[in-house]
């Protein structure tokens, strides 16, 4: 049952220009917490959703799974959580809670009834629509707000819950640290957390670009080589350098190009996702032992811990702060690559 509804910026309708509106907000259950948005960030996979690129979507649409606020509400049963409390929600509002993956920490790839409920253009337990950050506020279920370090303000760790996790898993998962040489494909918003995040794990960090364009700032954030893949002769002084590369780019790309980049037994991880299905020479992968995995944001444990470790090392997202009126500006901005490096909505204006 929803009980009032809050202001909002929804697209109405597939390929639309987002819009102000409102939107329903669902009655708190025991376990429910309800969250005055701060900030939201833009993820390209807003704009995928937004335009029904990944098939089809449930509309009006609010988009939004990088979301940083307060506490505002809690239920009855709730323990995780206290009013005033600075919390994070990412790509998942709630799961089963009981498989073999939701147990495990794995709640992304949940195998129970329903599977993993995603913050938006989802269906949640209770049948209604769920609508994400672009809002005054969202209801979610306790587990799956994110306690948000004093550490790091509210407005640059939005992006931490959707780009930083999305590098962070992968980084940690084929263990980049000291002694270890990474390669970051891109620097765009997944990109330029990745950079952030294998250098403070340790890591001798390379910025693979389509050009020199962001070499000054790809040093800054914490890269120490930084090479453009135009150039043929990059692919030749590297053949055989990193023992993890992670793709961040959502361009189709000579994969076994980059796999020749790979000392023996080292691993190239996917986490941007082309439109159409890109080739693989299984002799890319058969010569030196290499693997080639894909991999998609975390559980909520994981995700945590990247939150802790962000704070720790001082790290938040590089972001554009602003209005909500301006999201529409923003999303063409993204797909020119005309942002540096994440924008963050100011939900104060909507």
């Amino acid at each position: 049952m929803t009980t009032s509804t809050i202001p909002a910026y929804a697209a109405p309708a597939a390929k639309a220009p987002l819009e102000r509106t409102t939107v329903p907000r669902r009655e708190l259950g025991p376990h429910d917490i309800l969250i005055d948005i701060a900030y939201a960030g833009i993820c390209h996979s807003d704009i995928h959703q937004v335009n029904e690129e990944w098939g089809p979507a449930i509309f009006p649409m609010v988009p939004g799974h990088e979301i940083a606020g307060t506490v505002a509400e809690v239920g009855s049963a709730v323990t995780r959580h206290q009013v005033g409390d600075r919390v994070g929600v990412g790509c998942l509002v709630d799961s089963c809670g009981a498989c073999e993956q939701c147990t495990a920490g794995f709640e992304q790839f949940c195998t129970g009834p329903g599977g993993a409920t995603g913050t938006y253009n989802d269906t949640g337990r209770d049948g209604e629509p769920t609508y994400g950050g672009y809002a005054k506020q969202v209801v979610v279920t306790e587990r799956f707000a994110l306690k948000i370090p004093e550490g790091i303000p509210l407005d640059a760790a939005a992006p931490l819950l959707c780009a930083g996790i999305t590098t962070y898993s992968p980084l940690a998962r084929f263990g980049a640290g000291p002694g270890k040489k990474v390669a970051v494909v891109g620097l765009g918003g997944l990109g330029h957390m990745g950079v952030k995040i294998a250098h403070a794990k340790g890591a001798e960090v390379t910025v693979l670009s389509q050009s020199l364009r962001k070499k000054e700032e790809g040093l800054k954030l914490g890269a120490d080589h930084y090479f453009a893949t135009s150039d043929p002769a990059t692919f030749e002084q590297l053949a055989g350098t990193f023992d993890l590369i992670v793709n961040t780019v959502s361009a189709e790309i000579d994969l076994n190009a980059y796999l020749a980049l790979l000392k023996p037994t080292g691993a190239m991880v996917q986490v941007g996702a082309p439109p159409v299905p890109v080739p693989v020479a299984v002799f890319s992968l058969i010569g030196g032992n290499k693997t080639l995995a894909g991999s998609m944001i975390g559980g909520i444990p994981e995700t945590q811990e990247m939150l802790d470790f962000c704070a720790e090392h001082g790290i938040g997202a590089e972001i554009e702060v602003i209005r909500a009126d301006q999201v529409n500006e923003a999303y063409d901005r993204v797909l020119a690559s005309d942002v540096r490096y994440r924008f963050v909505i100011d939900t104060a204006t909507i």
